[in-house]
């Protein structure tokens, strides 16, 4: 068989094990949780509760979540990287970069964050399940990411992700390492521009499978290039909202 004659094959490989590796995540998150005790919400049921408290068991679960939560949100780009492989010399080892690079850069943020969810349960301003201990906390950050979304650096960040067939064209690299550079670029952006949803499981909990499924499903539609751009300032608004309410909840 050709090589040419393979490509379609591969192609249908290649889309097939993405897809594969976001529903497994899905599947480990729904373990997860339950081994944690908790329900879809996030909240304890029954006394058989096993919180993840330590680096060592927090950093997978944020690593599987970002396969599940962000892996779903890059369709988009890896279908116009396709369009170029023709055009630009683009490889299916390329696509493969991108899809890499990307990956290792939300692996760099679950560990961030894995570490920042530690420091917090020491401090006592979240719980064993990832969700904040106050009413006050859980205002500042729904003000935070509330704010963030009218900021400049979500905008910049925000156009990159939301059209990154502009970001090949201005930064096309061929190969596996060319695609390598260009997904830890583009992954580095999309980390600045989604972190605030991230941090908003601390809300509720960061094994809520709703709040997962929610933010998945919102970061996938401000990625869509017809209506991505008309969400950010209408999200942030109702972010900003729920924290001012929250925030006079708390202090009643």
């Amino acid at each position: 068989m050709t090589t040419a004659a393979m490509r379609p094959a591969l192609r249908t490989v290649s889309w097939l094990l993405v897809f594969a590796v976001i529903l497994a995540a899905w599947v480990a998150l729904f373990a997860m949780a339950r081994m944690s005790g908790v329900d879809v919400l996030g909240r304890p049921i029954g006394m058989n509760m096993m919180p993840m408290t330590t680096f060592g068991t927090l950093f997978p679960m944020w690593a599987v979540m970002m396969a599940a939560m962000m892996l779903p949100t890059m369709v988009p780009t890896l279908a116009d990287y396709e369009r170029l492989m023709t055009a630009a010399d683009g490889t299916r080892a390329g696509w493969a970069g991108v899809l890499l690079g990307y990956f290792i850069a939300w692996l760099g943020f679950a560990a961030v964050i894995a570490a920042a969810q530690v420091g917090l349960m020491a401090l006592g301003w979240i719980n064993g399940l990832g969700a904040a201990t106050s009413g006050l906390l859980t205002a500042a950050l729904l003000l935070a990411v509330g704010a963030f979304q009218f900021t400049r650096t979500k905008a910049v960040c925000h156009g990159r992700c939301h059209a990154p067939m502009t970001f090949f064209l201005g930064h096309w690299r061929t190969g596996f390492g060319g695609g390598l550079d260009m997904g830890l670029r583009l992954g580095g952006y999309c980390v600045l521009c989604c972190w605030g949803f991230m941090a908003l499981g601390f809300v509720g909990g960061v094994m809520s499978l709703l709040w997962m499924g929610l933010a998945t499903l919102f970061m996938v539609f401000e990625k869509l290039p017809a209506i991505g751009h008309r969400l950010i300032k209408p999200a942030g608004g109702v972010l900003i909202a729920s924290g001012l309410v929250t925030a006079l909840l708390s202090l009643a």
